[in-house]
């Protein structure tokens, strides 16, 4: 049985609006929503993105979808199936910004899991492919692509790598970590990436965004965040040499990597999605877990690691809190070096999945929550509020984190592009069972509320354990499968 350290109060049962706001304010939250769905063009949703021209391109609404990555490619980085069906219902939902599609590993030795996307010459043509995919689906269904800007998300996912076997981590990281390293089996300081190693890293996002220009990608997002390793020289501050320390260095392999896209020629354009705050790593508490029952998250012990010089984007004396202050600095360099979209999200999903993934239930390696998860929900809305009034005008700034609102997203939605909150409003994991949410709701007042995403973590939950990512419990295409039983088994050795 699924419990909670706390009285959760389900979004479902909330049935009106009013029901939603009552229980934000009794939560003492600001994640303010309209009354109604709006329609046409009364909807925020269906306006066109005019302050920003990406690669000759207007965005043709505010829906953007977030990187969505099915641990479901060839061992060599290819395309399958699963992954053509994805970028199909990519191109149905009526997003006008694909922002990054999913992660594509810069090289082999980058990848989170052995069947991640590759972006390497072998792979190009599988590229196209699902790029024609995904156009065609779109046209078919809303008549032009001309408005539609579709990025190709780069990473390497340094300390979470796991290219060659799903159960063993072969982690490189940009330094060592007091608290992560046991996590992750960081055992050696060979592990961490010299300053010549990163210098080659460089060529190797070259080379990525060649690949994605020439099959018709209109921009490449540089990933910095979630942990892996662009995100995690942000917080590089115990580096020495000039990839450490001071901001300037610990920023500086961006700089490099865009300077490398752009002196070769390619007039690629550029995106970051960045984990805008970050916390100290949390585990569950132990006081409160039993076998097959997780308990709720807490900060993992830190006193013997302050100040904190380990993060982004979080208080050094205080890591259970967050400090905004280089994140602000970030963005400003971002806008001075040619970034135009900023992606926003948090944490990392290893180590502080609360952060970025507000769940009714946790995957299977994290931890029940310790509060209810609109108020993690309505962290990240006031963050990117913040950065949204700090940001240059012409940089495209997409809101993250709304999954749990679950059938209020629209009206949450509308809230945050109609006061000018966020430019875009992005969608992940909803995605996945219900692809045409935010147009459905824009094009038709209403949702067909069986499809809409209740969080309950198994697209997370079943890549940690080595399966394929997708919803199990909503999309028949992955209920039918075997992956499914096996997966009923995990969560319910795992408590989750």
């Amino acid at each position: 049985m699924h419990e909670f350290p706390f009285k959760l109060v389900r979004v479902p049962s909330l049935k009106t609006v009013e029901d939603f706001r009552n229980h934000c304010v009794a939560l003492g939250i600001e994640l303010p929503c309209e009354d109604a769905i709006a329609v046409g063009a009364n909807s925020p949703l269906t306006w066109p993105v005019e302050h920003a021209v990406i690669n000759g391109k207007r965005i043709g609404n505010r829906i953007a979808l977030h990187p969505m990555e099915g641990w479901d490619g060839t061992t060599s980085g290819g395309v399958t199936d699963e992954m053509r069906r994805r970028w199909q219902r990519f191109g149905e939902s009526g997003a006008k910004l694909i922002c990054g599609a999913e992660a594509m590993a810069v090289r082999p030795d980058g990848r989170a899991n052995p069947n991640q996307l590759i972006i390497i010459e072998q792979n190009k043509a599988g590229l196209a492919e699902l790029m024609g995919i995904l156009k065609k689906a779109h046209a078919e269904r809303y008549g032009t692509t001309d408005d539609l800007v579709i990025g190709f998300q780069l990473t390497h996912s340094g300390r979470f790598c796991k290219p060659n076997d799903k159960k063993r981590w072969e982690s490189r990281v940009a330094f060592r970590h007091p608290i992560l390293d046991k996590k992750f089996n960081v055992t050696s300081d060979a592990q961490v990436f010299t300053d010549a190693e990163l210098e080659r890293l460089v060529q190797d996002f070259v080379a990525a965004a060649k690949i994605a220009w020439e099959v018709g990608a209109d921009f490449v997002d540089i990933k910095h965040c979630h942990g892996y390793l662009l995100h995690e020289l942000l917080g590089a501050h115990t580096r020495p040499g000039k990839y450490g320390g001071s901001f300037e260095n610990r920023t500086r392999l961006l700089g490099e990597i865009i300077a490398g896209i752009r002196t070769s020629g390619n007039p690629i354009e550029f995106g970051v999605r960045l984990s805008c705050f970050d916390k100290v790593p949390h585990r569950p508490d132990p006081a409160l877990s039993q076998p097959g029952k997780l308990g709720p998250g807490i900060p993992e012990e830190f006193a013997h690691c302050l100040p904190y010089r380990y993060g982004f984007g979080v208080d050094q004396n205080d890591p259970t809190q967050i400090d905004l202050a280089e994140t602000f600095q970030f963005v400003e360099l971002c806008a001075q070096i040619g970034v135009k979209i900023l992606n926003t999200t948090a944490g990392s999903p290893y180590y502080t999945p609360h952060l970025q993934r507000p769940a009714a239930y946790p995957p299977s390696d994290g931890y029940q929550s310790a509060h209810d998860p609109l108020i993690d929900v309505a962290r990240q809305v006031q963050v990117v509020r913040q950065l949204r009034a700090k940001a240059p005008q012409g940089m495209v700034v997409v809101g993250s984190g709304l999954s749990y609102v679950q059938e209020y997203l629209p009206h949450v939605s509308q809230y945050l592009l109609r006061e000018g909150w966020a430019d875009m409003v992005g969608i992940g994991r909803a995605v996945l069972s219900y692809p045409s949410m935010l147009t459905d709701a824009a094009e038709k007042g209403e949702l067909e509320k069986r499809f809409i995403c209740r969080t309950f973590s198994d697209c997370t939950t079943a890549p940690r354990n080595g399966l394929i990512s997708g919803c199990y419990p909503l999309d028949k295409f992955y209920t039918s499968r075997p992956e499914a039983q096996q997966l009923k088994e995990i969560k319910k050795s795992a408590g989750a």
